[in-house]
């Protein structure tokens, strides 16, 4: 039978890994010259992709929670950062052989994706989180307390979705077809997962395991969800529950007024 797009997708994504966001960015320019197709590809490309932004922008703003619109935008660029960094890290590993069985699917889905993707988110909300401080931007408290490591769970979140932008729109770009799936499910995970790391980094200097915890919560949440996407016998829509169970944990999470423990 014919090939699903989506394994086409993610067996493209374990191949080709380290030049996606290359050709994306080749693909956007590539869209913005096909005037004769018609002019509203780019347009549409660039607000499929951000999308998700939105609602979840409009979701903070009916449940009022105090992320103020240079915060939400901020951890969105930071988000956007971590794409690029897990660019490099992916070119630093190379990609495995299709001949090395489950074992090497597994690394190449945990390490050289997830792995990378979750290190590089990582890096940037730790790197976003001390310019704030050195820029004198507030936090609603201390980092071990709740509301602070809600706080990072927001920012995190809302870097997820920035990272999924950029993911989003790469992708899209080489083939449109792929954009809508990705939209409503790629992003859900990439904020879902950004809301653990958040959460973490805000948390490491007092609770170092719980901080552990939601790390490598986010990295095999995220190394399932791939699995899913690349084994034939999982319905590829199995993988877009697993990232809308895990985006609504972190909402429950974040919204305020709810008792935590």
């Amino acid at each position: 039978g014919a090939e699903s797009p989506v394994l086409s997708l993610a067996y493209a994504r374990d191949r080709h890994a380290p030049y996606l966001f290359i050709l994306g960015f080749h693909g956007i320019i590539r869209a913005g010259r096909r005037a004769m197709s018609g002019l509203w590809t780019l347009p549409f490309l660039l607000v499929t992709a951000a999308l998700p932004v939105f609602l979840v922008y409009l979701w903070f703003q009916l449940s009022r929670f105090p992320l103020s619109g240079p915060w939400f935008f901020a951890s969105l660029l930071a988000g956007a950062g971590a794409s690029f960094i897990a660019l490099i890290l992916q070119t630093l590993i190379p990609p495995g052989r299709a001949d090395t069985g489950m074992g090497g699917l597994l690394l190449g889905i945990f390490l050289r994706i997830a792995g990378t993707e979750e290190l590089s988110r990582l890096v940037a909300m730790i790197l976003f989180f001390h310019v704030c401080r050195r820029l004198g931007w507030s936090f609603p408290g201390p980092d071990e307390s709740v509301e602070g490591i809600v706080w990072g769970a927001a920012c995190g979140l809302v870097a997820g979705l920035g990272f999924a932008v950029i993911e989003n729109a790469s992708y899209g770009a080489a083939d449109m077809s792929v954009t809508f799936f990705r939209t409503f499910s790629a992003a859900p995970l990439h904020a879902a997962c950004g809301s653990r790391v958040g959460s973490a980094v805000l948390c490491f200097r007092e609770q170092p395991r719980p901080a552990l915890g939601r790390f490598f919560s986010a990295l095999a949440i995220h190394g399932m969800y791939n699995l899913m996407l690349l084994l034939p016998s999982i319905p590829p829509f199995l993988a877009t529950l697993v990232a809308f169970f895990a985006f609504g944990s972190s909402l429950l999470f974040i919204r305020p007024g709810r008792d935590r423990v």
